[in-house]
């Protein structure tokens, strides 16, 4: 079976404009997205991951290569493809006029979906605002809000599902409430895509990840390999008094205000034995010590710095 995203030599251009030269946008991207995953795409701001998502959605042409989805090429088959995905933008865009139950029949007519074969109430229950069903969208609130973008990806039933930004700027209640269902739908067999700027919440959730930069794929490979690929930890120290300490090879020191010591080494270089070492051979009698593994956020930075 082809994967449920299958990107080659993927280029978008855009043209120049107010004194500005063209942008480079995407720079021949390729990238493969397994059926059943949830795939995290990360990336700082202006990388190209809302440029590659809206081509994906169909809403900005690309200036080259092939995007197959759901092993329907756009440009053979663009219909099919467009069926295959739904995209939750990170934009509040909904009609202030229309109730959610209204929005959602809507949008389920644009997409062919017949009368009989809706499941309107379905959604509306699983984004928990069946409660809300007729009230009008400009009194929801912007958690409520943006349950009702999920709602609206899902009415024609996708394979493949994009969130971009989910929870930017949402309550902790909304956020574990999104995550419950995104995992209900991938048990389901739903290919989730997801981007984020909070990378503990792609960490836990994420099977694999791509990191994009400068319109380029920097890595791309499953979040337990990505998060094996640095063998940089740090070590805090707490004294119960304050000294100098020189840093085995291979370790760095940073002395905070409260005076706890941060030592950052890699496992490749250097131990921990040989910092407690160190800072024992100093004179320093040690009250606490701290360790932590290198997250994705490390992973990040050393890919995008």
């Amino acid at each position: 079976m082809p994967p449920a995203i299958e990107i080659s030599g993927l280029t978008k251009t855009y043209a120049a404009s107010n004194r500005q030269p063209p942008k480079e946008a995407l720079k021949s991207v390729d990238l493969t997205i397994p059926r059943g995953a949830i795939f995290g795409l990360l990336g700082p701001n202006g990388a190209g991951k809302s440029t590659l998502i809206n081509i994906l959605a169909g809403l900005v042409n690309k200036t080259a290569g092939t995007v197959k989805i759901w092993g329907f090429d756009q440009d053979v088959n663009p219909r099919q493809s467009r069926a295959s995905i739904g995209v939750m933008p990170q934009e509040l865009n909904l009609d202030p006029f229309f109730t959610p139950r209204g929005s959602l029949e809507v949008q389920a007519g644009l997409y062919g979906v017949p009368k009989g074969e809706r499941r309107t109430d379905e959604i509306l229950d699983l984004i928990g605002l069946s409660d809300k069903a007729d009230a009008y969208a400009r009194s929801l609130s912007g958690g409520m809000r943006r349950r009702l973008l999920l709602g609206k990806a899902l009415v024609h039933s996708p394979q493949i599902l994009v969130l971009d930004e989910p929870t930017a700027g949402v309550d902790i209640e909304l956020r574990n409430m999104l995550w419950r269902n995104v995992r209900r739908l991938n048990e389901e067999g739903m290919t989730i895509i997801l981007t984020t700027h909070y990378l503990e919440e792609a960490e836990q959730m994420c099977d694999e990840i791509a990191i994009i930069h400068q319109g380029e794929v920097r890595a791309r490979d499953t979040t337990a390999n990505l998060l094996g690929s640095l063998d940089k930890k740090t070590m805090v120290i707490l004294p119960k008094e304050p000294g100098n300490v020189t840093p085995p090879e291979g370790a760095t020191l940073d002395t905070r205000p409260d005076g706890q010591m941060e030592f950052t080494y890699r496992t490749s270089q250097t131990s921990a034995d040989a910092i407690l070492d160190a800072v024992r051979a100093s004179g320093i009698s040690i009250r606490d010590v701290k360790t932590r593994e290198a997250d994705l956020e490390d992973v990040f930075l050393e890919l995008t710095r």
